[in-house]
């Protein structure tokens, strides 16, 4: 049995998503485009929908490097967001898929970290919104099973 000092790691999964936006940084983030926006793709639509977004995982390099790219395929400006083409490739890391009444695709990133950029991918390899639902499914499956196991 564990003891009050032990704690459960849990493994990261991976999507490749396509940034769809980006705001603008605060702080130490400031003249950088830095708050992700992350979208899979309705392979029914072929609408890219966002699943959540992220700042994390980047260095001040990357963000530089990124914010530059971001700016070269803008296709509009709000207040505090830049609009792009979908064309940027992210593989990035989460804890959890979880429902989303805020996004349009019904589903949110928990925890979500850029764990690369993807140049050798175009947006139609990303992941798809019915893949993310079987992700989901799947989840919930490998929790029970997890939860069974540990209580024999």
């Amino acid at each position: 049995a564990r003891g009050k000092k032990w704690f459960k790691i849990k493994p990261a999964d991976k999507l490749d998503v396509v940034i769809v936006a980006a705001d603008w940084g605060s702080g130490r983030r400031v003249g950088w485009l830095s708050n992700y926006h992350l979208a899979v793709r309705d392979e029914e639509t072929g609408e890219f929908l966002v699943i959540g977004k992220t700042f994390k995982g980047l260095t001040d390099v990357e963000f530089e490097i990124i914010t530059k790219r971001l700016q070269e395929i803008k296709t509009r400006d709000g207040r505090y967001t830049v609009y792009v083409k979908p064309a940027i490739v992210a593989e990035v890391a989460y804890n959890e898929i979880q429902k989303s009444p805020r996004y349009k695709s019904g589903f949110a990133l928990r925890f979500a970290r850029i764990s690369r950029f993807r140049d050798d991918k175009g947006p139609e390899d990303a992941g798809t919104l019915q893949r993310l639902q079987q992700l989901y499914d799947k989840q919930f499956e490998n929790k029970a099973r997890f939860n069974l196991e540990e209580s024999k």
